[in-house]
């Protein structure tokens, strides 16, 4: 079956009832709940947990003793981390959460353990990304501080100049730095000679442009193909300086990847932030303007922006909250109030402006004693400064407490991004590249960070379009993909989450729009906890459905928001999914090594799933994995497992109104998730191999949808035994034609997808070797990339046609 003839359909199963009764109750469409308020002390009761503005978070592990109790984990809208391993001691998963939220936990009864991430790992990886800019940043000034030591010195410097062929053609690639490259976006012209002895200019020139990362100017980057191998090349800079050097042979990639000899990656050198994501891909199109062009989305978000706050009072009763009218970058932030004690008896409660500096005068008794309560500071305000600001009582306090006084105190929005960072609502972009981009041409979509804190996945598509575009000239696989897809790229769905993450708050996983109601978590104390996780605010088996996995909790970590497709970001991807010829998708996320697709939600009580593939749809699903993950591992040897490939919802937990469920259910798109690397933020030489890994398995994506429809040829697979180290045992291995996965049963049953998956390779480090008693019986089949079978079987009805042997040692 094709995608464009999956079937449309929209299933709505009703809302499981509080006391989670068997029977379930249809329930109209959820408004945004406020969260109850927290004591003094920060108690929280067991149904809800939340987290404050002056705590920092920590990914911590949390023991359940089985799926049951993970679900239910789930349903406290706690902050799940990616990632859920079967242990002898229980299910053990990764909780994002703040030591007020490890109390809450311990509170209801669950086993908290170790700290595996703090907020110090975070602000490393913020320093150390830093000091990598710093350190481009110098050695640009020292390459021009050496030139200005030396008239003798040319201000362009060849660093590179690399001879090879790919295929039939010849390739020549050069880098070079010149000294005005930071500041100029002039491209550099390489003239060549054509051999030995021949003219400068005889081999003709190629233009090479500059390569920025982060902001800095790291070198000028290209190649071209040539007619006859060159033996010298020169450039003159834009400022008549000249450099001249001899070519290279460059070695071809050894091994049986799929890039060509001279392949050109690695071209991340740091994290990015949404804003230098956006600015890198304008770049790119600006480059390669017959390849690849810049698409804004129809949708702003709401904002890198907040209102300027200030909680006064030290108890929840004599606590008054004041809230600025206008943004906090727009006047917010220039408004002061303070609480005075006017040192006299019999005074009355009073409100002064000047300016913007609100001074309000307590009240007193006959011995001079203040007597306001926080209701009463609270009208007196809005009387008076009602224009400038709004006050209220702490989260529904009837605010009886008497206020104490409190010294002149700024209003802010607490945002700490430069100003190069904008407050306004962002618009959000995406790449479009191919050589076709009418929608004649079949599309794949990939998109990062509807998580903000996840900082990897973005880069993937980063080095996946630079992959794309500058290997278009010179590489034959590349260019046949630029014919034949319509590629969309969106390496970040939430900028201003992800602005937030970087220079906020870490651990910020949603978007930064505040829905909670009025009199509950909307003072600045609660400004950590506000937003709508973008991957459960979607259209199909939501929380809206019925479906488990998102909470209705506006300071929860997994709030799927008002009603579904309410935020901007995740109307923008329903807009990018309505494109009628995007087949195929990748949702990168990070952290866990999982690779999945859907369902991706179930309802509970009794795990009610989402419907499952048909056949041919599961077949197409795992044998295009086994494809993918192939290409991860050449990177580095390192793969998903097979225990964490799978649907979501068998692999992972619950996640409802998740995206790749909108695109599978609703737009019939084959649609992916990765989950990349081990944690959010790693170190960079970690998550510079991640970016490069991943990368490789994104374009193999794209190398599967121009597959898919040409591929009718069934894998063929063989079983290979060996002797054992083990008396009376047989190592079994498992062979096939190409990238497939193959399902296995040792006990003589009929193999089916629920049979056990073997860890071929590409699945995890090296094929597996199965230790089986001697003479044991086996039966399997293998299904490849575009869903073909061995032999036609079809494990959901009688065939028998399976592949059948023993684990027995020939005699040769």
């Amino acid at each position: 079956m094709s995608p464009s003839s999956l079937p449309r359909w929209r299933r709505r199963f009703p809302v499981a009832t509080a006391a989670a009764t068997a029977l379930l109750l249809l329930a109209g469409p959820a408004t945004a709940v406020t969260a109850a308020a927290p004591d003094d002390n920060h108690e929280v009761h067991a149904e809800h947990l939340e987290r404050f503005a002056d705590e920092d978070a920590s990914v911590v592990e949390v023991t359940v003793a089985d799926r049951t109790e993970l679900d239910e984990l789930v349903a406290t809208g706690v902050d799940l981390d990616h990632h859920v391993s079967q242990t002898e001691s229980g299910i053990v998963v990764h909780a994002v959460v703040t030591p007020t939220e490890i109390q809450g936990l311990k509170a209801q009864g669950y086993q908290v353990g170790k700290v595996l991430f703090d907020s110090e790992d975070s602000e490393d990886r913020v320093a150390e990304r830093e000091a990598t800019i710093a350190e481009h940043k110098a050695e640009n000034q020292a390459f021009t501080a050496s030139l200005a030591r030396s008239a003798a010195v040319s201000d362009v410097k060849i660093t590179r100049a690399d001879y090879y062929t790919s295929g039939t053609n010849q390739v020549l690639s050069v880098e070079a730095k010149w000294a005005q490259g930071q500041t100029s976006t002039s491209a550099l012209t390489v003239t060549r000679d054509s051999g030995p002895g021949t003219a400068m200019g005889s081999g003709g020139t190629q233009n090479i442009t500059r390569f920025v990362d982060a902001g800095v100017y790291l070198y000028h980057r290209g190649a071209a193909t040539v007619t006859a191998r060159p033996d010298k090349i020169r450039i003159t800079s834009p400022t008549g300086d000249v450099a001249e050097v001899q070519v290279k042979e460059w070695l071809p990639i050894s091994g049986d990847a799929p890039e060509g000899p001279g392949y050109q990656k690695d071209f991340v050198s740091s994290y990015l932030t949404p804003t230098e994501l956006y600015d890198r891909i304008k770049r790119l199109a600006d480059q390669y303007p017959q390849l690849a062009e810049i698409v804004e989305l129809p949708y702003k978000t709401n904002g890198y922006r907040r209102k300027a706050q200030v909680v006064l009072g030290s108890a929840n009763a004599n606590r008054v909250a004041v809230d600025s009218l206008a943004w906090g970058h727009e006047g917010g932030n220039d408004i002061s109030v303070e609480l005075v004690n006017p040192g006299a008896a019999d005074q009355a409660l009073s409100v002064s402006l000047t300016d913007k500096a609100i001074r309000v005068s307590l009240a007193t008794d006959g011995n001079g004693t203040p007597t306001s309560t926080a209701a009463q500071v609270a009208a007196a305000i809005n009387a008076s400064a009602g224009s400038l600001v709004k006050a209220y009582t702490y989260r529904g306090s009837v605010g009886d407490g008497v206020v104490a006084p409190v010294a002149r105190t700024a209003l802010t929005d607490n945002l700490k991004a430069p100003a190069s960072v904008s407050r306004d609502p962002h618009p959000v972009y995406a790449i479009r590249i191919g050589k076709f981009r009418d929608g004649s041409k079949t599309g794949v979509l990939a998109y990062a960070q509807e998580h903000a804190r996840e900082w990897v996945p973005p880069l993937v598509t980063i080095e996946t379009a630079e992959r794309l575009l500058r290997n278009a000239a010179t590489d034959e696989n590349t260019k046949q993909l630029l014919r034949t897809l319509d590629i969309w790229i969106a390496p970040s769905i939430n900028p201003d989450g992800g602005h937030y993450s970087f220079y906020d708050f870490n651990s910020q996983r949603r978007n930064m729009t505040n829905h909670c109601a009025e009199g509950g978590s909307t003072d600045a104390l609660a400004r950590n906890s506000w937003g709508v996780d973008n991957n459960r605010n979607y259209t199909e088996f939501s929380l809206f459905d019925g479906f488990s996995g998102a909470s209705t909790s506006c300071t929860s970590d997994t709030f799927a928001g008002p009603s579904e497709l309410s935020e901007p970001e995740n109307k923008n991807l329903d807009w990018l999914a309505q494109r009628a010829n995007i087949k195929f998708s990748m949702n990168l996320h990070s952290s866990g090594n999982y690779f999945m697709w859907s369902p991706g939600a179930y309802a509970t009580p009794g795990r009610i799933s989402a419907p499952r593939p048909t056949l041919a749809e599961e077949s197409f699903f795992w044998g295009a994995s086994s494809r993918i993950l192939t290409a991860i591992k050449r990177h580095r040897n390192l793969a998903v497992t097979p225990a964490r490939t799978g649907p979501i919802s068998d692999v992972l937990y619950s996640a409802a109104g998740n995206s790749g469920d909108m695109l599978w259910y609703k737009y019939g798109i084959y649609a992916w998730n990765f989950e990349v690397g081990t944690s959010f933020q790693p170190a960079w030489d970690e998550a510079h191999q991640q970016t490069l890994e991943y990368s490789n398995g994104l374009v193999e994506l794209m190398r599967v949808a121009r597959d898919y429809d040409k591929d009718k040829k069934r894998p063929t697979s063989t079983l290979v035994t060996k002797p054992s180290a083990t008396e009376g045992m047989v190592d079994v291995t498992f062979e096939t034609s190409e990238p497939a996965a193959v399902f296995y049963t040792l006990d003589g049953s009929k193999p089916t997808y629920e049979s056990t998956l073997y860890a071929a390779a590409g699945l995890r480090e090296g094929a597996e070797t199965l230790t089986v008693p001697y003479g044991t019986k086996i039966f399997w089949f293998s299904v490849d990339a575009a869903g073909n079978i061995e032999k036609n079987y079809r494990p959901d009805t009688d065939a028998k046609n399976w592949n059948r042997g023993f684990a027995l040692i020939s005699d040769s």
